[in-house]
């Protein structure tokens, strides 16, 4: 299970973000990752793109890369350059090496 951000709420995992005006936008954007995780509507393999993520919640580029960010910090992602990113392998993750 993914770690929860302080202060989560659940955001829907398909579909037209609300946004919380007393949030950051990039925390919102980072607990939906997170949900979409815990899900599976990302998988092992998925990537996570920045265009992608700003065009279907119709925000600003950086601002998905803010999140990124933060999750990629706290060990969650992991990003290859021209790629985009992905989940990082956890402890019991199989390889397919």
């Amino acid at each position: 299970m993914i770690p929860k951000l302080p202060g989560q709420t659940p955001l829907s995992s398909v579909g037209p973000m609300e946004w919380d005006p007393t949030r950051p936008k990039w925390r919102q954007i980072a607990e939906l990752i997170l949900e979409r995780i815990d899900s599976g509507y990302y998988g092992p393999h998925s990537l996570i793109q920045e265009v992608r993520l700003a065009q279907e919640l119709e925000v600003n580029r950086r601002t998905v890369r803010k999140a990124i960010a933060h999750l990629r910090s706290l060990g969650i992602l992991t990003t290859e350059p021209g790629m985009g990113s992905s989940i990082a392998k956890r402890n019991g993750d199989e390889t397919d090496q």
